[in-house]
């Protein structure tokens, strides 16, 4: 594939906390603008226009209609919203940077994206780095949360309204993914990921290997197998000693030097064509300490260096 990189950077504003089951992370697309998010970025010579923050109804003025699917309609509704958003700014030739709000988002990013690059005859790859596979159904979920669920409804996997969101389904193939940071899988997970045999690399991995390793051969892969690369970055793969304000805090992350030598080695690559940044959540934080982390983990992605 050709490097992809674009010079003009669209933000993508999803205050969205209705896939999550902890409150806060509605406030993570501010928080990351209050970090200097776009000033990082048009200091690395990028154009960067902001379009505001799609709209979405506060919990409390919505009822739960399924324990097991925590406010459906209003996810896929607005997700719906952005996968539109998505679609168009990628047809502009522009470079979508979504800011979340909870990883339900990535609902919404994938299906944009998948549309795009069906109408242009691509293939999708996605680089999802969690502490968690977010691989879980109606019929597995043990919280109803749909924050766990976005990436087995973008493989085919799932309620209905949420694999077919968009018209596509399935929006990514199992071996055009790759699952990077993960330490905290729930049981059908792990039998669903075996299933599909979808490369995954475990902290565990991580510790044996290096990261370096690890995310240079997934980008060979990529480079060799797929012409769009989508990296979904949930911040909770970060260690909470680096990074505590996020939805679902787990020890055992990746090291500040881990994260940033994933994004450095994409930039390097040149080939990331989409982001989306999920799950910052000011309420945990310390005076936003994990929005400039991450502000700074994104500019990192885009091109930022140390010399």
């Amino acid at each position: 594939m050709k490097k992809t990189q674009k010079e003009t950077i669209s933000l993508i504003g999803f205050p969205m906390d209705l896939g999550a089951g902890r409150r806060g992370v509605d406030m993570g697309p501010s928080a990351l603008r209050i970090a200097g998010l776009q000033s990082k970025l048009e200091n690395l010579g990028y154009a960067v226009y902001d379009t505001g923050d799609i709209n979405i109804e506060i919990m409390e003025r919505q009822k739960v209609q399924n324990l097991k699917l925590k406010f459906l309609d209003e996810i896929v509704k607005t997700t719906f919203t952005l996968a539109s958003k998505v679609e168009k700014v990628l047809d502009k030739g522009n470079f979508p940077l979504c800011l979340g709000g909870d990883h339900s988002m990535a609902l919404g990013t994938i299906a944009g994206i998948a549309s795009h690059c069906k109408k242009n005859n691509l293939r999708l790859g996605v680089i999802w780095i969690d502490a968690h596979t977010d691989m879980n159904t109606e019929e597995t979920t043990p919280s109803g949360n749909i924050h766990g669920m976005p990436l087995a409804a973008s493989l085919g996997i799932g309620n209905e309204k949420l694999v077919n969101l968009f018209g596509i389904n399935p929006k990514i193939e199992p071996e055009n993914c790759a699952l990077i940071g993960i330490r905290s899988i729930d049981a059908a997970e792990k039998i669903i990921i075996k299933k599909l045999k979808i490369p995954m690399s475990t902290m565990a991995d991580i510790d044996k290997t290096g990261i370096y390793r690890i995310i240079v051969k997934v980008l060979k892969h990529f480079r060799e197998s797929v012409d769009h690369i989508h990296v979904s970055f949930d911040v909770d793969s970060v260690d909470p000693s680096v990074a505590p304000g996020v939805g679902t805090p787990i020890p055992g992350g990746l090291s500040y030097r881990e994260a940033h030598l994933i994004m450095e080695t994409i930039a390097e690559c040149g080939c990331m064509s989409s982001l989306e940044i999920a799950e910052v959540n000011p309420i945990l934080d310390h005076k936003n300490e994990t929005a400039i982390f991450t502000t700074d983990l994104i500019a990192s992605s885009m091109g930022q260096r140390i010399i």
